[in-house]
């Protein structure tokens, strides 16, 4: 029998500082051994958002212990670990660097190959970690920092179909919870206050709705919330407020979804229709119940990564560098942290007038 390869992953491309070892069994499925992540929210909640200086200090003061325990809580030895996976970008660059650095040193020391991870297609290839996922899908990321749908044809394969041209789905999840009183990290708050609300109280713009393919836009949105919360008196008025928004989303991502179908339908010859949702939006249950009925009423199949693995985390990252082992494509030690790193490095940039309807 031979030895399943162990991939050490590493996730500093933010505020979580996370480490996780990751395998495979027999039938060549992914085995999590251990997924380790330290959040940063008490040192940033004062602020309202992410401080990259004080997050690349915490990362520092942390990484060290972080990977030790992930490989502790593995029941691994550190001489098993076959290869580094870190993600090199996109991120924040003093926050990206430190983890990067860790991962250099750590190949370097024990001798190993080092694989640079695109932190974008560790989220692309979550729900590997939990499901038996085939090429091509459909995938839509939507986190704090990225919206976007993308035909994911193989591994390092990607065409995007369409992109937020302003804000990510989860920074307008976090701006409407920090307008509505509630401490950062309050994006996934907004589902539970939602749930006291009249969703039909406010009517909201729906940016882009008819036209722009399957782009998406959330800055308007954004600033109607800023809007309404000035006017704002009572506890009722925010839970409807945040009914209304939560409404809101789902009409947009419910439309723009189907045009995206379309799109993918049109590129590829498919046996199977996929369509994969993954980064932090992704754990909000009423996006998901209502994607997956969208997916039953279109004859898709819907994958979802657990809900643990939709936030940032080293399982994901580990689970492209398994992928990218196997495959020897391995990166040198000066391999540099890149801010910017679209997955589809070949697409336009979009933003505001840039984009044509």
């Amino acid at each position: 029998m031979s030895k399943k390869p162990l991939i050490l992953g590493i996730e500093s491309s933010c505020d979580e500082t996370a480490a996780s070892l990751i395998t495979e069994n027999e039938q060549g499925i992914p085995v999590v051994l251990s997924n380790i992540v330290s959040s940063q929210v008490e040192i940033h909640k004062e602020f309202g958002g992410v401080v990259p200086e004080l997050a690349a200090r915490s990362h520092i003061e942390k990484i060290d212990w972080i990977v030790q325990k992930a490989i502790d809580d593995s029941g691994k030895k550190i001489e098993e670990i076959d290869a580094v996976a870190s993600t090199a970008g996109p991120g924040l660059i003093v926050c990206l660097s430190v983890g990067l650095s860790f991962g250099k040193a750590f190949a370097s020391a024990l001798n190993i190959p080092f694989i640079a991870v695109n932190h974008l297609e560790g989220h692309a290839l979550s729900p590997k970690l939990n499901s038996q996922l085939n090429y091509p899908y459909l995938l839509l990321l939507i986190s704090g920092g990225h919206s976007q749908f993308l035909n994911v044809q193989s591994l390092g394969k990607y065409k995007r179909l369409g992109t937020t041209i302003d804000d990510a789905l989860g920074e307008a999840f976090d701006k409407t919870a920090k307008l509505l009183g509630i401490e950062f990290p309050g994006g996934p708050q907004i589902e539970v206050l939602a749930k006291k609300g009249d969703p039909n109280k406010y009517n909201l713009p729906k940016p882009i709705f008819n036209k722009g393919g399957c782009n998406l836009s959330f800055a308007g949105l954004k600033t109607a919330i800023l809007k309404i919360t000035k006017n704002i008196k009572t506890d009722q008025e925010k839970f409807d407020l945040a009914a209304s928004f939560q409404k809101t989303v789902e009409e947009i991502l419910y439309k723009k979804t189907k045009i995206a179908f379309n799109d993918f339908e049109k590129q590829n010859n498919l046996k199977e229709k996929i369509f994969v949702v993954a980064g932090g939006v992704a754990a909000n249950k009423k996006i998901r119940s209502m994607l997956i009925n969208l997916c039953n009423e279109k004859n898709y199949k819907s994958i979802f990564p657990p809900i643990e693995l939709c936030g940032d985390n080293a399982a994901m990252i580990a689970m492209v560098g398994l992928e990218k082992f196997k495959l020897k494509q391995f990166n040198n030690l000066d391999h540099p942290a890149k801010p910017r790193w679209p997955l589809d490095e070949k697409a336009t940039f979009l933003k505001g007038a840039g984009v044509k309807f």
